[in-house]
């Protein structure tokens, strides 16, 4: 009866948030949902209806009548065997052909139906036993413990360094900065996007570059293994996950190369937001490490590196990376010999290090009053312990690009496979989304050395605001982020379109925020026939902008794509996320308001001549370009495996497609 009451109230809270948002459901879902409905001979009802009609039937439901139609429903599994159960219409079984064994390898995956059968029946022939009863949580911390917490913290508001000031708000955009007594940052945005529901982010600056040679795979390991556990204080991972079900709270912990990322999606009614608040308080105050979770993650880790020459996609990708970083696992999957250095206590350590006041920044976008939100960041932000630093500072082993010359500016991978085809990845260095490459060189230096020497003209629609986009900290962000859309649109066109070299061709920026680096990448798919001259056609069009110059109408093709996307995104609550991501981060010190709210005039603003001078610090010479072709058929020319270095490092080229969100997304 306890687990009926829950899930009932459940389907209740849910559909109540559904009709709350029934003026703001995407036309398209609606008649989605009509004609689902019509085809089935479903009444048709909307959100509001659907939920007065679940409120008068869901009294009349019994016990009796879940259980009885359960086993009507589960028959077929629950009298499996039997003579009278019903005929299965299918039994499918997804099985590998080959399975690594430890001491042996790879080992060839035998399996027959009757196997398949008898597991089934002897399964069925096992003691069943109830799921125990949970006490679920109303919430994870009381009243008086939260009263106690505001003694001995006394959380409060403290004023921003440069100014003296409490509280900064920007009547343009909508934006509320604070900071907290213990450090941690505060950024938030009432909206109306959709009805009685937040969002809110964690942001924890580090993320897998401050791994070190001793420690590779430590933080993403352990990420996952925080993860995994699912555990809080006193409180087990089921009834965590019934707390969060109860609230309409759903959760995600990740991590990528420069950050550590906590998400959280609520809504807004029944203390749904103080309820977020709260698990994100236990987490970073009472989380809870279990050795199976890091067991878990471990091993979830050792199976994508072994499932890497599996893939072409991979398996190219995998090759280029570790040619392009210099075998510099911190971008790639860990390997099972970084794998097996790690426990439980050092992965523990890598992540919880980073996680300080001074380098933690939260920001909530919703439909909540400001005396709600200043609440929940008071009571459970400002009650997390401030004295967490260690006396280190964050220490960045040196990343850098394989210097040239090498052979392995151009590598080919073989898989045999029965379906004949090929793709192939050409990437190259790229400033940040800040200027800075690397050697933390910055290149705003060079801008405005070239700004000085030539006329900086306007652009043609001269009649609008307009901002000399070379003076401003997202210079890289905007024309890189233009030129990503000419490129794209020339290599469809040659490549595909006149060429017929290929079915599928894209150019992706992965613009870092906090280190000095970035890179682009081209990936194409093709046929073992055509996929030497596909990178040969990319490569041309990559170093095309030089002779066949990009003209007014492609720039302006490509502000429309961008200023359209920006517009219908700043409609929903994950992309003021983005926008708002890293506001008062000190690793990203260029980042300010005027990147929020200049966004679309800075578009508006671009020239020509700024795209070119963006151009000219993508390294697209022979000496910087690393491309790598992949080829699967029945007769392959060698096999993935051959020439892997004992320290193969698994990759997967990042697909930046960041478009103007200012935030670096999460990767894991």
């Amino acid at each position: 009866m306890g687990e009926m009451t829950r899930y009932m109230d459940a389907l209740i809270k849910d559909s109540e948030q559904l009709a709350m948002m029934i003026d703001s459901v995407p036309s398209v879902d609606n008649l989605d949902f009509i004609m689902e409905s019509d085809a089935l001979g479903h009444t048709v009802m909307d959100q509001l209806q659907g939920h007065d009609s679940l409120l008068g039937v869901a009294e009349t439901v019994t016990l009796e009548e879940v259980n009885t139609v359960g086993a009507e429903v589960l028959e077929f599994i629950s009298d499996f065997g039997k003579p009278s159960a019903p005929l299965p219409a299918a039994i499918v079984a997804c099985v590998p052909k080959k399975v690594h064994i430890d001491g042996v390898g790879e080992s060839s995956f035998e399996i027959c139906p009757e196997e398949i059968t008898e597991s089934m029946k002897a399964g069925l022939e096992e003691p069943i036993y109830p799921e125990p009863e949970l006490e679920v949580p109303k919430e994870l911390i009381t009243q008086s413990e939260l009263e106690d917490l505001k003694v001995q913290h006394r959380p409060s508001f403290v004023p921003f360094k440069e100014d003296d000031v409490v509280k900064v708000f920007d009547n343009e955009t909508g934006i509320t900065q604070r900071r907290l007594s213990n450090g941690i940052s505060v950024n938030y945005k009432i909206t109306q996007n959709e009805a009685r529901v937040g969002v809110m982010r964690l942001i924890v600056g580090g993320g897998r570059a401050t791994e070190d040679s001793e420690s590779k795979g430590s933080v993403i390991v352990g990420v996952r293994t925080l993860s995994e556990g699912g555990c809080v204080g006193n409180f087990s991972r089921e009834q965590v996950e019934l707390f969060c079900v109860n609230n309409l709270i759903n959760c995600s912990l990740e991590s990528n190369e420069e950050f550590i990322f906590m998400e959280f999606r609520f809504a807004l009614r029944d203390n749904g937001m103080r309820a977020a608040f709260q698990l994100l308080h236990m987490v970073l105050e009472h989380n809870v490490w279990l050795e199976d979770a890091f067991d878990r993650a471990a091993q979830l880790y050792l199976s994508y590196y072994r499932s890497i020459p599996k893939s072409l996609e991979r398996a190219t990708a995998h090759k280029l990376m570790v040619a392009m970083l210099n075998h510099d696992e911190r971008f790639v999957e860990p390997s099972p010999h970084s794998l097996e250095k790690l426990t439980l206590q050092s992965v523990k350590e890598a992540v919880m290090n980073q996680f300080v006041g001074s380098n933690m920044e939260v920001s909530v976008v919703g439909d909540f009053t400001e005396e709600e939100v200043e609440s929940c960041v008071l009571d459970y932000l400002g009650t997390v312990s401030a004295a967490k630093s260690s006396n280190k500072e964050e220490h960045i082993e040196k990343i850098s690009f394989l210097p040239s010359p090498s052979d392995l500016h151009f590598q080919q991978v073989y898989i045999k496979d029965t379906d004949e085809r090929a793709c192939a990845y050409i990437a190259g260095p790229a400033p940040n989304r800040w200027g800075f490459a690397t050697e933390g060189k910055d290149l705003f230096n060079d801008i405005r050395s070239s700004s000085a020497d030539a006329e900086i003209s306007a652009p043609a629609n001269s009649g609008k605001t307009h901002i000399n986009v070379r003076n401003h900290p997202l210079f890289f962000g905007i024309t890189l982020s233009l030129l990503a859309e000419i490129i794209n649109s020339r290599l469809f066109t040659t490549v595909r379109d006149s060429m017929g070299l290929t079915y599928d061709v894209s150019f992706e920026l992965n613009l870092f925020d906090k280190l000095d680096l970035g890179w682009y990448v081209i990936a194409v798919t093709s046929t073992p026939s055509k996929v030497h001259k596909a990178v040969d056609a990319c490569k041309g069009v990559l170093r095309g902008l030089h002779h066949n110059k990009i003209v007014e109408r492609e720039l302006d093709r490509a502000k429309r794509t961008l200023l359209m996307k920006h517009e219908a995104e700043t409609k929903t609550n994950a992309y003021w996320l983005g926008l708002l991501a890293h506001l008062q981060s000190a690793s990203v010190p260029r980042k300010d308001i005027s990147c929020i709210k200049e966004l679309t005039t800075l578009y508006e603003s671009a020239t020509i001549e700024d795209l070119y001078l963006a151009y000219e610090h993508l390294k697209v010479d022979d000496s910087s370009l690393f491309a790598c072709i992949g080829i699967a058929g029945a007769e392959s020319g060698e096999d993935v495996n051959d020439d892997e270095p004992e320290l193969g490092l698994p990759g997967m080229v990042p697909m930046g497609g960041r478009g103007l969100s200012t935030m670096t997304r999460p990767t894991t």
